[in-house]
């Protein structure tokens, strides 16, 4: 169990997200309506419910806003709502997996398609970046709740598998059943987490250049803007060297 590697967040840089407070919430809000539907509408009964909840509570989404979005579920007014998945590469051969929620599959293969075709990508068939990653279970909690020691040990006691800590995020990884069992144990010693999802963890990562990292910024951008896409994965690692000069 590797404890102490820097942590760099395969989910994009938060400070843009955080401009999209409107955005976000949609797409937080259609989660959420898509897990109560899937299930009991009540968070303790439904893992992946509880899952969205807690993330929206992390982006703090009003908790009207949530009761809404279960409300909708357990009236039976909900659109219907697929679970796709799109694969393909961006600049400089990273592998990136795009996960969306639609009511229009073909309106979001168009944009997602477009999207990597304009900003230096191209996107593939099903399968073709996938097996470079593990599915895996990911439980995130910021830095302020203790220093990677504090982390490290309290998810071996939980029984997670992985930790990568740096000052601004811990990333707790463990086996996709394990997910809940663990995050209800992390809980009682570090609080709620800001996240508890599945994910996709690469199992090499691909070192961009300042070139190939701008380009692929501005597509992970433009795939964050689209209100089907829920969230953007990839196997890029951008040195803070290259980040400082894209400032």
């Amino acid at each position: 169990m590797a404890g102490h590697s820097k942590f760099k967040n395969i989910m994009h840089r938060k400070g843009a997200q955080d401009k999209k407070r409107a955005a976000q919430f949609s797409k937080l809000s259609r989660e959420i309506t898509v897990a109560a539907k899937m299930g009991m509408p009540d968070p303790d009964m439904n893992p992946r419910l509880r899952a969205a909840v807690n993330a929206a509570k992390a982006q703090s989404m009003p908790k009207d806003n949530i009761q809404r979005a279960i409300d909708k579920a357990s009236r039976g007014d909900a659109e219907n709502y697929e679970e796709i998945r799109y694969e393909g590469y961006g600049p400089g051969g990273v592998a990136l997996i795009v996960e969306a929620l639609t009511d229009n599959r073909n309106r979001t293969a168009t944009n997602v398609r477009t999207a990597f075709a304009k900003n230096g990508g191209n996107l593939g068939a099903s399968g073709a970046v996938s097996h470079g990653f593990e599915r895996l279970g990911l439980i995130e909690y910021p830095g302020s709740v203790g220093d990677a020691d504090k982390v490290f040990e309290a998810a071996l006691e939980a029984g997670a598998d992985d930790v990568e800590s740096d000052d601004d995020a811990h990333a707790i990884w463990v086996a996709v059943e394990n997910l809940h069992p663990v995050a209800r144990e992390l809980e009682k010693v570090l609080g709620e987490a800001e996240g508890v999802k599945l994910a996709w963890k690469p199992n090499l990562k691909t070192e961009v250049s300042v070139d190939d990292a701008a380009t692929l910024l501005k597509l992970i951008d433009v795939l964050d803007d689209d209100d089907d896409v829920q969230t953007v994965w990839g196997n890029y690692e951008i040195p803070d060297a290259v980040m400082e000069q894209l400032g």
